[in-house]
C-alpha cells in the first residue's frame, strides 16, 4: 500500500521509543512524516539521537527540534506544514520522576497538549491520536482494566496529566468537532526501549553484575506489550480515525515481574542478585488490559509473547552496546 502524497502525518516525540518505531513504520508504508522532539535529557540523549538517525535516512521524513509547550513555534509549524493528522507522543514520561519534578509534567503533558489541541483545531487537522497511559487506572482493584472503569483516582501527577488529556480531547471534540483517539499504553517494551523501564534496567544491571531492585518485595505484575503490537494499534487508530474514543493497547496478560527476571537470566545465562524493596509511592501492584474494545474497533490482536519479545530486546541491546 503506498500512501505517498495521500497524508502528511505529524508525530510529536519522534525521537522517543514509540515515536521512532511509529515514524519508521509510517515511512515504510509511504507516508510523508514530519517529526518533532525537544530531545530533552530525561534519559540519555545519545539513544534519542541514534533513534532519530534511523528515521532521518528516509527522504520523506522531516525533523524539526521543537518543544510542544512553545505555542508560537508550534503554530508556525502547523501553518507551514499543514499536517493531515497528528500523533501526539511527546510527553514527560514516567511515574516515579513525577514525584521529583511535577512541574515538567504540567508543562509538557498539560500545557503542551493544550497547544496541540489548539493547533489541531485552528489548522483543520482531520484527526488527533494521542498517548494516554494505563496509569490512569490508578489503584483500581478490578482487573483486567476496562475502558468502562471509573478512572477518577489517579495516584501520581503523571497519571493525573494523562487523565486530563482524555478530558481535554473530549471537550475539544464536543466544542469544535476535533476527532480524537486516546491510547492507553500498557508497559511498552522492545528494541530501542527506554532506559527507565523494567526490562531495560534488569538487563543492564545483570550484565554489569549489579543487584536488581524489585519493588513490593517481588509481588508486582505488569501487562507487557511488545512495541510492534503497540505500533499496529496506533496505525489502526490513524486509519480508522474515530470521532472520540479511548482504547487500551495491552497484551491482555499480566506477567509476574519475577518471571521477567527469570526469562532475562535464562537468555543471558547469568544469575541475578535480587534486592527486594518496599512498594514505591505512586506505583501500582498490577496492570492488566481488557482489550475487547480494541479488538472489536481497531482489529487489535497482539502477536508477540513475553519470551519472544524479551529475546528480541536482548538481541538489540547486546548489539547496541557494541
Amino acid at each position: 500500500m503506498n500512501n505517498k502524497n495521500k497524508e502528511k502525518i505529524l508525530v510529536t516525540g519522534c525521537a522517543g521509543f514509540i515515536g521512532m518505531h511509529l515514524c519508521k513504520r509510517l515511512l515504510d508504508l509511504g507516508y510523508d512524516v514530519l517529526g518533532i522532539d525537544n530531545l530533552n535529557d530525561y534519559y540519555d540523549v545519545t539513544l534519542k539521537l541514534k533513534r532519530l538517525s534511523i528515521i532521518q535516512s528516509y527522504d520523506s521524513f522531516t525533523f524539526i527540534k521543537l518543544d510542544i509547550s512553545e505555542k508560537n513555534s508550534l503554530e508556525n509549524l502547523f501553518k507551514n506544514y499543514s499536517p493531515s493528522k497528528v500523533v501526539n507522543l511527546a510527553a514527560q514520561a514516567g511515574v516515579r520522576y513525577s514525584l521529583e519534578n511535577p512541574n515538567s509534567y504540567i508543562r509538557s503533558n498539560i500545557l503542551g497538549f493544550m497547544n496541540i489541541l489548539e493547533c489541531c483545531r485552528h489548522y483543520k487537522v482531520k484527526g488527533l491520536i494521542y498517548a494516554s497511559s494505563s496509569s490512569v487506572y490508578g489503584g483500581n482493584k478490578k482487573t483486567p482494566f476496562s475502558e468502562h472503569d471509573n478512572v477518577d483516582s489517579p495516584i501520581s501527577i503523571y497519571a493525573a496529566s494523562k487523565k486530563a488529556n482524555e478530558l481535554m480531547a473530549f471537550s475539544y471534540n464536543h466544542l469544535f468537532g476535533l476527532r480524537s483517539t486516546g491510547l492507553r499504553f500498557f508497559t511498552a517494551y522492545g528494541p530501542w526501549g527506554r532506559p527507565d523501564m523494567a526490562i531495560y534496567i534488569f538487563t543492564s544491571k545483570l550484565l554489569n553484575n549489579k543487584p536488581i531492585k524489585v519493588f513490593n518485595n517481588g509481588q508486582m505484575s505488569r501487562d507487557f506489550t511488545f512495541i510492534d503490537d503497540i505500533i499496529d494499534g496506533i496505525l489502526s487508530s490513524i486509519t480508522k480515525n474515530y470521532n472520540c474514543e479511548v482504547f487500551n493497547l495491552g497484551n491482555n496478560k499480566s506477567e509476574d515481574l519475577m518471571d521477567v527476571v527469570s526469562i532475562i537470566e535464562k537468555n543471558l545465562g547469568k544469575k541475578a542478585s535480587i534486592q527486594f524493596m518496599p512498594m514505591q509511592l505512586g506505583d501500582v501492584k498490577k496492570t492488566h488490559a481488557d482489550i475487547e474494545k480494541s479488538k472489536m474497533k481497531l482489529d487489535f490482536e497482539p502477536k508477540i509473547n513475553l519470551e519472544d519479545g524479551i529475546s528480541r530486546f536482548l538481541e538489540w541491546y547486546i548489539e547496541y552496546l557494541k
